[in-house]
């Protein structure tokens, strides 16, 4: 018999609201269902963006000019496009199976906001974007930037022509992720057929959680997810099995937890109040580059 993980919780999407003009999100956490920082470490924020249809615009949206320091920032984009600049020199454009994966780390201000031509068209748009923390001891480091196409990720090909899984991070049967992470991380994105299974084996004390973007989903054998919901596992078991109950996309979220205080404030996820503190005094001061709104 499997060691399954416990399903704890199957949560619907929580009210929708704006981040800034571009991202009409749900917030599954920390907010979403008061979970503390530490339930999903170290994931530390989940926004989605679950379908929207834009109309066609001069001036794309989005959120303008904002610093980070302490985590990481990833967005993954299932319908539209999303450009993306910061003050450390990057930027980049990713649309449908593409993942940004921006390490804010010491300091940088960034905009994230509708690629023109999707502006200009208007269009279908869904979206996820995670915050990740960092250790105490990378909190710091240099600032850098992923671009992670979806051409170029490892793939899980499941048998009988049953789907395809994108491996954003960790691995997954022998297939292996682009992302380099600071602490052990898995992310994966699965695009089932109807009918197929897919197994996924994960530490116990792993943090876990799956988002059902499309479709629905039996979860180890008894529970039922449908479009937009989040289901939550208890840090038991090593085993999930997903069955398609129909053509399903689901996006897969694990990661050793990061035992650590965390002091969040605003866009800055630190480990002491102090931190913060000295955070603002060098934002004001300009250490985190420059950027153009």
């Amino acid at each position: 018999m499997a060691n399954f993980k416990p399903v704890q919780q199957i949560l619907p999407p929580p009210a929708a609201h704006m981040v800034g003009d571009g991202f009409r999100v749900h917030n599954f956490f920390p907010s979403g269902y008061n979970m503390d920082l530490k339930r999903m470490s170290p994931f530390v924020m989940l926004d989605y963006a679950s379908k929207v249809e834009f109309p066609p615009t001069k001036t794309p949206r989005g959120v303008g000019v904002h610093p980070h320091r302490g985590f990481e920032t990833v967005t993954i984009a299932y319908h539209g496009k999303v450009s993306h600049h910061d003050s450390a020199g990057n930027s980049g454009t990713i649309a449908e199976g593409d993942v940004q994966w921006m390490t804010a780390a010491s300091g940088v201000l960034h905009k994230e906001y509708h690629e023109k031509e999707f502006s200009e068209k208007g269009g279908m748009f869904q979206m996820v974007q995670l915050w990740v923390n960092l250790p105490a001891k990378d909190k710091m480091s240099t600032p850098k930037y992923q671009a992670l196409t979806h051409d170029k990720m490892g793939k899980y090909l499941l048998p009988n022509n049953g789907g395809e899984v994108d491996i954003i991070a960790g691995q997954l049967h022998g297939a292996k992720g682009s992302a380099s992470t600071f602490t052990p991380i898995e992310m994966y994105n699965a695009r089932l057929k109807k009918g197929s299974t897919l197994e996924i084996n994960l530490p116990t004390n792993y943090n876990t959680g799956i988002l059902i973007i499309e479709g629905s989903a039996k979860i180890n054998e008894d529970k039922i997810a449908t479009a937009d919901h989040f289901v939550l596992f208890e840090n038991k078991g090593t085993s999930i099995l997903v069955e398609a109950l129909e053509d399903a996309k689901i996006l897969v979220l694990s990661g050793e937890p990061i035992n650590e205080p965390v002091f969040p404030y605003g866009p800055f996820v630190m480990n002491t109040r102090e931190e913060i503190v000295q955070a603002f005094e060098d934002l004001n001061a300009g250490k985190f580059g420059v950027l153009e709104d």
